[in-house]
């Protein structure tokens, strides 16, 4: 068993799902978009390089080749693992995709798939969830994990037997409330995966010929408002094989978020940044405002290449990419640094990401609240966004190639 491959998938969207990251995704591809120093993507790529006898990550989705050659590139030989891009000719969904590239996937016939979503963050434990399965036996097994009851309803409800763990039933996003177990968007399978998504294009074949179509077919096909070769995962794979001994639930007793909005984002560059103080200490920055080295407080990434004036205070929940120059007196507080940025003297930036090769003026202010519920909870710059000297910029989205001369709140400058 210890010389079974296994080989794993990341779902990785197109630019038609990553539109609420504008500005930032207007020119880089959300899943490269960095949380913790390191593109959004890397953090499940490199949990899946801990698994023993892994052959190759794939990464799915229907970008331009170009737009993740270099990054695909770069990754496989820092990690010294095939990472390969295959580019979907349009989207199938989840299982759909899966299928569409099962070949591929399976060109090294891997004892089992896993299958990942890059916009989930969390510490990925997908060794646990693997050694789970092979207990469990069945098809795969899925990440889980508990919830308040109010977050339950925006994500895939479930109800898991407490012995067993069996997956009994799946409902997406319900109208009512279901459980306080959601689904993580992780999985593991077996290569009877396929069969069973097989089995729904069979389904769906069966349903559009006009005979033999029971009234709930004619119903459901009539509802159904996806394309006939979109498979989904959820609705069409997970929700019919519950109960039927096939699917297995592992719960996750770890942080969990899913990266939808930019808000989230900066929340969960905070969460990686808190996971390096176990698996990456070397990551994290230190500096207590002496030997001419800035003050440091709580988690921070710092990128080699920065250039950082020893009087700047800087954390927690900072990360700051390359080639960044910070000023004296700078003061940075959760936030996201790209490339590029320079922050002059005495700029204070608070609840922030701050887009590639932004300028922030002396003594001017870049922030917001933070609040998950605003509208406005953080202020984004887009690339190569200028806030000239003594301006205050709060709670407010700027498009790329602004320059601001005076003060906004609570605005979107386009």
């Amino acid at each position: 068993m210890s010389e079974e491959k296994v080989v794993a998938v990341i779902m990785v969207g197109g630019p038609t799902k990553g539109t609420r990251f504008r500005p930032l995704s207007f020119n880089t591809p959300k899943p490269l978009i960095p949380l913790a120093g390191q593109p959004m993507i890397h953090h499940p790529i490199s949990a899946c390089k801990k698994i023993p006898n892994l052959a190759q990550i794939f990464l799915i989705g229907f970008y331009e080749e170009r737009e993740f050659a270099l990054y695909v590139s770069s990754i496989s030989n820092e990690l010294k693992i095939p990472v390969r891009y295959l580019k979907e000719d349009k989207p199938h969904g989840s299982a759909g995709a899966l299928y569409y590239f099962r070949d591929r996937i399976m060109e090294e016939k891997p004892s089992h798939v896993f299958l990942l979503n890059c916009d989930v963050c969390c510490s990925f434990p997908l060794q646990d969830i693997l050694d789970a399965h092979r207990g469990y036996g069945g098809v795969g097994t899925m990440l889980v994990i508990k919830v308040s009851a109010e977050a339950a309803s925006q994500f895939g409800e479930l109800i898991a037997d407490p012995d067993t763990k069996e997956l009994l039933h799946y409902t997406e996003k319900p109208e009512t409330f279901v459980s306080d177990l959601i689904n993580c968007g992780v999985y593991v399978f077996t290569s009877d995966i396929f069969k069973a998504i097989e089995g729904v294009y069979s389904q769906m074949r069966d349903t559009s010929s006009n005979y033999q179509i029971s009234s709930f077919d004619h119903f459901r096909s009539a509802t159904r408002s996806v394309p006939a070769d979109f498979v989904r995962l959820d609705q069409d794979i997970l929700s019919p094989l519950a109960g039927k001994k096939q699917l297995y639930t592992y719960e996750n007793k770890d942080f969990w978020e899913q990266i939808k909005t930019p808000e989230k984002s900066l929340k969960c560059s905070e969460l990686y940044l808190s996971q390096f103080r176990e698996t990456s200490p070397h990551l994290l920055a230190s500096g207590d405002g002496t030997n001419k080295k800035p003050m440091i407080v709580g988690d921070v990434y710092i990128h080699p290449s920065v250039k950082l004036h020893p009087t700047a205070k800087i954390g927690p929940n900072v990360s700051i990419s390359a080639n960044v120059r910070v000023g004296p007196g700078v003061r940075l507080i959760s936030c996201i640094i790209l490339d590029d940025v320079e922050i002059k003297e005495n700029a204070v930036v608070i609840n922030s990401i701050i887009g590639w090769k932004s300028s922030i003026g002396r003594w001017s202010r870049v922030q917001a609240s933070g609040d998950d519920n605003e509208r406005l909870g953080i202020t984004i710059l887009g690339e190569a966004v200028t806030v000239e000297d003594e301006v205050t910029v709060i709670g407010s989205i700027v498009l790329q190639n602004k320059t601001l001369n005076v003060s906004v709140q609570d605005d979107i400058i386009l």
